[in-house]
């Protein structure tokens, strides 16, 4: 049977205190020999997974902007590409809207909470780089969205009071800690999952695994044959996956990863 992985990268398969994968790379080289699919399913851009990919040595489909689009290589013979456009140099599905529907919204969202949002793109690199930690390049490529608008999360909103004025505009909010993420109605790392995994069934069966370590990875979590969660460098899952059967990671980060997969991979 068929088995196709599905990952969150920040906190996952990269290291949370330095984006690096370095421990998880025999693994991913094992994956690769046995043509286990691994599958990016992220909240980051397209331009940053590309990035990634390369380094990886990937070229499976990936989901960027939290499940609010799925690219795919146009000859990859696997797939039904029919519900797909043609996007730079690849075939996407689109789940969410266009950028600049995620900037209005935005502005939307802002005056029926009453608070000043800010936006990825209100902000300068500069901006970026500080709050993230991330380097000017990686926090420029952060900020290449075409499908969804992530913000610093207000202080003085509840999550309940931001998904509700979400919905009552016609669009969703991936609530977090610090970012939060405004994607289309439709979007949704479920979703974009969802879609996948019927792609692969036309093949087959298969079993999924997916591995993620925060509350913006539960819709892929639960959507997948085996939820996987990382927990955080000091072993701690986070409290908003607690309630969730499913396998818990020896380790953090990309050891923690390896770990976790290597059974699977060696089946």
């Amino acid at each position: 049977m068929t088995v196709v992985v599905f990952t969150d990268l920040d906190g996952t398969l990269l290291n949370s205190h330095d984006y690096r994968f370095d421990e998880a790379i025999p693994t991913l080289v094992l994956l690769k020999q046995q043509q286990i699919p691994i599958i990016p399913v992220t909240s980051k851009t397209r331009i940053e997974v590309t990035s990634l990919l390369e380094k990886l040595q990937l070229e499976s489909p990936f989901i960027v902007e939290n499940g609010s689009g799925i690219f795919i290589h146009p000859d990859d013979s696997r797939f039904e590409l029919k519900e797909t456009e043609s996007w730079q140099g690849y075939q996407l599905k689109r789940l969410g809207g266009l950028y600049s529907e995620a900037r209005s919204a935005l502005a939307q969202l802002s005056q029926r909470l009453g608070v000043e949002l800010q936006g990825f793109g209100d902000l300068t690199v500069a901006d970026l780089t500080a709050i993230t930690g991330l380097s000017p390049e990686a926090a420029g490529q952060a900020q290449t969205r075409e499908f969804s608008e992530p913000f610093v999360t207000p202080r003085y909103c509840s999550a309940e009071a931001i998904e509700a004025a979400a919905a009552e505009l016609g669009v969703r909010v991936v609530v977090g800690d610090r970012f939060s993420h405004l994607i289309g109605p439709q979007a949704g790392k479920g979703q974009a999952v969802r879609w996948l995994i019927e792609q692969y069934q036309h093949s087959g069966p298969l079993t999924t695994v997916g591995l993620g370590n925060s509350p913006n990875d539960l819709e892929m979590l639960q959507t997948v044959d085996r939820p996987i969660i990382i927990p955080n460098n000091k072993g701690l899952i986070h409290p908003g996956l607690s309630h969730l059967d499913a396998d818990i990671a020896p380790h953090a980060g990309a050891q923690g990863w390896a770990a976790a997969i290597a059974p699977i991979a060696c089946q």
